[in-house]
């Protein structure tokens, strides 16, 4: 169908702001006017006019009279912008599509019912299981006011993670590794365990054109990150947040003046307490998290509730022996208590499948 299509292109312009506009959603815009597309746009960067505005703006004649396709319903508050309804109202449009209905309880429906009041035909839902696809996170954000987290990790066919010597670089092929850069592009930050940075001494940053590197998080109970790491050596650059439950006031004043800053977090069986922490990255704005934290804290964060999403890439490959697997811990007792995931979405990248499933967190309470 026609809206379909233009909905389709909009999707993809709503893609460009990957990076860019966290903790806002995704958005992409296009208007038409007598069969003929006039112009287009995207919400490019948190703060700057959305894609309605854009849009908008990039038409060389009249709006008067002309349909809007749009990913996202039209805000009608204001925020860092005036609201988006007012726009779409003063352009004189005839008729506007929308994909998903907007959860923030300042939008809700009301910016589609504003539009119909004055008289625009608004038609919703246009391949609305698309539209939210795209701001998963968002839509998590807004509701829970906590980061969305994604539990990712590489393993070969016989479900290992590392060698039974520890190595583990590299599981997956060039492909696979660019998808997850790619994703640390998208999501906010990205976690790890004081275990990763100590055996690995890793950079967590993001390795493509014009990428945007995530806020890195450090689990670190007593404070054992290494001063001379690649991380502590690139924290004044590249903001990095340390999660202790270590008292000592002075050993903490080395990673502050290193440029970390400290969230202070109670333990949870002798672990950091992860509700907490999110919690309270979720007053930073911290819209999205991938943990890529190794064993021991895949089986803290799915024991704690806080895991949304897992990314398990699967390489044509078969360590044996007594190599990791990705979640350690004692594990469940019976096959009644595993951890519900959804059917996973399959995409082959290179030689290597991903495997996208959502966790069902009602059947394990």
């Amino acid at each position: 169908m026609e809206m379909e299509n233009y909905i389709r292109m909009a999707l993809e312009l709503a893609k460009k702001g990957a990076g860019h506009v966290n903790p806002n959603p995704l958005v992409g815009a296009v208007i038409v006017k007598d069969g003929r597309i006039i112009g287009q746009g995207y919400h490019e960067a948190y703060g700057q006019p959305h894609a309605e505005v854009n849009a908008i703006n990039s038409c060389a004649e009249s709006t008067e009279g002309a349909d809007i396709y749009v990913t996202l319903e039209p805000c009608c508050h204001y925020g860092k912008n005036p609201p988006c309804t007012d726009a779409v109202i003063r352009g004189g449009f005839k008729r506007v599509f929308v994909g998903s209905s907007d959860p923030n309880p300042l939008v809700a429906g009301k910016g589609v019912q504003i539009l119909r009041d004055h008289g625009i035909e608004v038609t919703t839902g246009v391949l609305k299981e698309e539209c939210d696809e795209i701001n998963q996170h968002f839509f998590h954000y807004i509701q829970t006011k906590k980061p969305f987290v994604i539990m990712k990790y590489a393993m070969t066919l016989d479900g290992k993670i590392a060698t039974y010597s520890g190595k583990s670089q590299w599981i997956t092929g060039e492909a696979a590794r660019r998808r997850v850069h790619e994703d640390r592009n998208k999501y906010a930050s990205i976690m790890v365990g004081v275990g990763t940075v100590i055996a690995d001494d890793p950079q967590l940053t993001c390795r493509i054109e014009n990428g945007r590197n995530p806020i890195r998080i450090i689990c670190d109970s007593n404070l054992r990150t290494p001063l001379d790491s690649q991380i502590a050596r690139t924290a004044k650059e590249i903001r990095t947040i340390i999660a202790t439950a270590s008292p000592d006031g002075e050993k903490k004043k080395l990673y502050i003046d290193k440029g970390f800053e400290i969230i202070e977090t109670p333990l949870k069986d002798e672990h950091i307490d992860l509700e907490f922490l999110m919690e309270k990255l979720g007053e930073k704005a911290i819209d999205s998290l991938i943990l890529e934290g190794g064993a021991v804290l895949n089986y803290s964060a799915l024991e704690s509730g806080i895991v949304n999403k897992v990314h398990a890439y699967i390489a044509p490959k078969i360590f044996g022996g007594t190599g990791k697997s990705p979640v350690s811990g004692m594990g469940v007792e019976s096959p009644d208590d595993a951890y519900m995931l959804t059917p996973p979405k399959i995409t082959v990248i290179g030689d290597d499948i991903l495997l996208e499933s959502d966790v069902i967190k009602c059947l394990r309470e």
